[in-house]
């Protein structure tokens, strides 16, 4: 197992990340899906009492993310933000401003709700339903989009939050968040830690790369 694995499709070199992040190489891209920034915020003014350190943690993995790859763009798959403004889409607003030379686009998601003068302020371009770059397509959610690529073109999608289930001895079972390959699309597995999983069944010709702790293994 490793923290990075290499992919090639489309003769574009991919690299997966433990930290739930794909690197796209050939456009200096950062690509992830479902942050939810806010999600705590929210939690806790429920009376849940959620940590921020566990947001703050998701902003400090994603800044190590940018670091590392020296990416020069960032494209968010949808659900950048969880429901309505509060002080972690501050601290969100705050990160994103320490890197102006930073492109960040938003491919709308169904939590994306905030108006456009907080998107335009964050200096974030978003599209609204799809995103095409080259011959690969962007779109938050290809499961219910009805959407048909066309000949040549590949999908990536998140909102699934894609979990493996892995089977060991006495019936015991344990689920891990993963990257979802079809011939035709990828699902990306949630970015923010503070979600659950839902569990997929890959077919024959399906590939799976399972994230376990701070490591990524094929499956």
């Amino acid at each position: 197992m490793a923290a990075y694995i290499s992919y090639l499709l489309q003769d574009q070199h991919l690299v997966m990340s433990a930290e739930r992040t794909l690197f796209w190489e050939n456009e200096s891209t950062l690509i992830v899906a479902d942050i939810h920034a806010g999600k705590t915020g929210h939690f806790r003014k429920a009376g849940i009492g959620i940590p921020q350190n566990v947001y703050k943690d998701d902003l400090h993995r994603l800044l190590t993310q940018v670091l590392f790859f020296k990416a020069e763009k960032l494209i968010i798959v949808g659900d950048l933000s969880h429901s309505l403004v509060n002080k972690e889409l501050d601290l969100f607003r705050k990160w994103r401003h320490d890197f102006p030379s930073l492109e960040v686009i938003l491919v709308k998601g169904n939590h994306d709700i905030l108006g456009d003068r907080w998107y335009a302020e964050s200096a974030i371009t978003v599209s609204e339903q799809q995103l095409l770059v080259k011959n690969f397509l962007f779109v938050h959610d290809i499961l219910t989009s009805g959407l048909q690529p066309a000949p040549g073109k590949f999908v990536f999608s998140g909102h699934l939050h894609p979990g493996i289930t892995i089977r060991g001895r006495g019936r015991q079972t344990l689920r891990f968040p993963c990257f979802y390959y079809t011939p035709q699309y990828c699902v990306l597995p949630a970015f923010s830690r503070f979600t659950g999983t839902f569990k997929i069944e890959p077919d024959k010709g399906e590939k799976v790369f399972a994230i376990i702790d701070k490591e990524i293994v094929s499956l």
